[in-house]
């Protein structure tokens, strides 16, 4: 039973939500199973809060290795946690003036606006900023010229990595304007936005059409690998 009864939820939610953007007569159970999700969801939010706080509780109990670190996430979850609960500088709603937690936290002056645009958002980009040093250290490591592909695939990564850059314009920038399409800027606009456009679209109906294949395997109860504990 604790594998049927979740299949049959999943594959009668599945079809509703299918069919609900089909029949009209089904909007209703669609968005009946669409409510049901954000419940569940917001379960498994706090689940999922649960555990991280006890896998980090755990791991500063025993003083494991980078417990400092653990420190630092519960006491950044915390406080956004306390700041995105009691709405802290969040404005009332404009429908609703006498609620005082009617606002949004993503208003304009409010503490966790503040946190994510000043805090998170400068964190980000420096993770990033230094993921690209990584990926072309490694890169650099990489590629080697053993065969065509291998050739083309360097040469593209030097084309877009000096077109990105001041380098590209300082090493092409002299050409006339009759060879202005094999400047490194341009040629790296040329790469991005055909090549890699074609070859994201490739990928993309690829992954669209695995995405509808794991589904109706789901749904006609094929796939019964979700439940744990294999195909049976």
């Amino acid at each position: 039973m604790k594998r049927i009864i979740p299949m049959w939820i999943a594959i009668i939610g599945g079809f509703a939500m299918m069919f609900s953007s089909f029949v009209p007569l089904a909007e209703s159970a669609g968005e009946m199973f669409a409510d049901v999700f954000n419940v569940v969801a917001a379960i498994a939010f706090v689940l999922g809060a649960g555990s991280l706080a006890k896998q980090h509780l755990e791991k500063l109990s025993r003083r494991a290795a980078g417990w400092g670190y653990s420190i630092i996430t519960l006491g950044s979850f915390i406080v956004t946690l306390v700041i995105g609960l009691m709405k802290i500088g969040v404005h009332p709603n404009e429908n609703f003036p006498l609620a005082p937690f009617g606002g949004s936290n993503d208003s304009e002056g409010s503490a966790w606006s503040w946190i994510y645009e000043y805090m998170f958002t400068p964190l980000t980009s420096t993770m990033f900023a230094l993921l690209a040093f990584f990926v072309a250290s490694a890169a650099f490591r990489a590629f080697r010229a053993k065969n065509t592909e291998a050739i083309l695939l360097l040469v593209t990564a030097f084309i877009v990595l000096l077109g990105r850059t001041f380098a590209g314009v300082v090493l092409t920038g002299w050409f006339p304007d009759w060879a202005s399409g094999l400047r490194l800027e341009n040629l790296s606009i040329y790469v991005m936005q055909v090549f890699n456009t074609a070859g994201n679209r490739a990928i993309m109906i690829g992954i669209a059409l695995g995405v509808a294949a794991t589904g109706l395997r789901i749904l006609f109860g094929i796939d019964r690998s979700w439940l744990g504990g294999g195909d049976a």
